[in-house]
């Protein structure tokens, strides 16, 4: 690690000629890195915080936790800058206990920006408009991530909530390659080619889509993503952020408007239509989710398309390599939306404002803080400048580059709802519709009702 003593810096300067530029790369981090940096990241390349500590608090254990400590540690070495990083399985009990007993750590790793908004309400969270470079964020950020972390506080004044640091997509639809190619079907770009594609297998003697949403106690998750998708391509963001994560109880948008109604019947006419679903419409609620696609791997394939995140590879029958298949983006379906895409990531938010842990969280807005983690693979980088050649996963940087392609991004909204509802009550009702044990008319009120009032 370089350090700057004050002599030095002075040479610097007088060696330029002129006062040190904002646009000039920090002498202590690699040349030509950093552009629209907060005075902090400055400083911290010049080795002024060296010596200093950043603590910081999120989900991340085990293989994940290595794989943080490891993507830190070239930072650490450019800055002196020691940030202390504490992963719990229990996180959010723990999160809540620090911050209200007045001990919050200086950055939290958010996985669900739900739990986020609590601590913004209760005025603990700092925003980072106060010191990160506006147009920086604009320039590194597609401006849905710049939505998604823009939350209204207790006044109802929005502050800027923290920094996307990693992510991952969920609106890819895999197949098998070889049998697709062989039967000459067409990835389908819009919803009309998506239905007549389904036709066309149907006709074939096979079923289109492979789907299951069994999952134990949280049976069900699987159908509400599923509930987003359509939600996204046919009403607006303003609709979707209003029933996933309203700022105010005067603007929620119920389960049962017109505009879930609709997208939920969109969903039934695609996995209720006879011969879509390999094993029907009965078999949908009692397939565990990481057998659904395994059907798409028999010699024919029994059926032949799956969405969901790219981490269900990994429930792949183990004879299935790289080679087996592909995915694409599952088509809008009102062009009016343009092509969203559903992810789910970690916010970094900043507790304890002091320089050192300006200048880390402004080191976590950039791509340079995701590309070892890139490179060993388990994670999406959100940000603008970071480059796909990091990435040594092809799958994660096909749906990186379908991300960066995307009109908007959105959260999963059953994590941004209340627990109540988004693990307990939207669950429930899209099982019970799915089974067939109650309607649309029923279900969705019961939805609605677990919302905390």
């Amino acid at each position: 690690m370089k350090k700057f003593s004050i002599v030095m810096c002075l040479a610097l300067v007088l060696s330029l000629g002129t006062s040190v530029m904002a646009q000039d790369t920090p002498p202590g981090c690699p040349e030509g890195l950093w552009t629209l940096w907060s005075a902090e990241l400055e400083s911290a390349c010049k080795g002024e915080l060296a010596g200093t500590v950043v603590t910081m608090a999120g989900p991340f254990v085990d293989a994940d936790e290595i794989k943080w400590n490891n993507t830190i540690a070239e930072f650490e070495s450019w800055t002196g800058i020691d940030i202390q990083y504490t992963g719990s399985k229990e996180f959010e009990a723990a999160i809540r206990a620090s911050v209200e007993a007045n001990a919050a750590p200086d950055i939290v790793d958010f996985p669900q920006p739900g739990l986020l908004r609590d601590m913004v309400l209760a005025g603990k969270v700092i925003d980072i408009n106060t010191f990160m470079n506006a147009d920086w964020l604009k320039e590194n950020y597609k401006q849905s991530w710049l939505d998604m972390a823009t939350i209204a506080g207790s006044d109802g004044e929005t502050i800027m909530a923290g920094v996307w640091g990693k992510n991952f997509g969920k609106s890819q639809v895999f197949y098998p390659k070889a049998a697709w190619e062989a039967a000459g079907y067409a990835i389908p770009t819009t919803w009309d080619e998506l239905i007549a594609l389904s036709d066309q297998i149907v006709a074939d003697g096979a079923a289109p889509w492979c789907v299951g949403i069994e999952s134990g106690a949280a049976t069900g998750w699987t159908a509400t993503d599923w509930m987003e998708e359509i939600m996204l391509r046919t009403t607006s963001l303003e609709n979707y952020d209003n029933w996933s994560f309203p700022a105010d109880a005067a603007n929620r948008l119920p389960f049962d408007s017109p505009e879930v109604k609709h997208a939920a019947e969109v969903l039934g006419d695609l996995w209720f239509k006879e011969g879509y679903v390999y094993g029907g419409r009965e078999s949908i609620a009692g397939t565990y989710f990481g057998d659904a696609p395994s059907p798409m791997f028999t010699d024919p394939p029994e059926c032949y398309m799956h969405k969901q995140g790219n981490f269900i590879t990994s429930f792949f029958p183990e004879s299935v390599t790289t080679d087996g298949f592909d995915f694409f983006y599952l088509p809008p379906i009102d062009p009016a939306y343009g092509k969203p895409y559903l992810v789910s990531g970690d916010i970094y938010s900043m507790f304890n404002d002091r320089p050192e842990v300006r200048a880390v969280m402004d080191f976590f807005s950039r791509g340079e803080s995701m590309k070892n983690w890139l490179g060993v693979g388990g994670a999406l980088s959100p940000h603008n400048d970071a480059k796909l050649e990091w990435y040594t996963n092809e799958i994660e940087r096909k749906v990186a580059q379908f991300i960066s392609e995307a009109d908007s991004v959105r959260f999963d909204g059953s994590d941004l709802m209340p627990g109540a509802v988004g693990a307990g009550s939207f669950w429930k009702g899209m099982t019970d519709w799915v089974s067939g044990t109650a309607d649309l008319d029923t279900v969705l009120p019961e939805i609605d009702a677990a919302w905390p009032k």
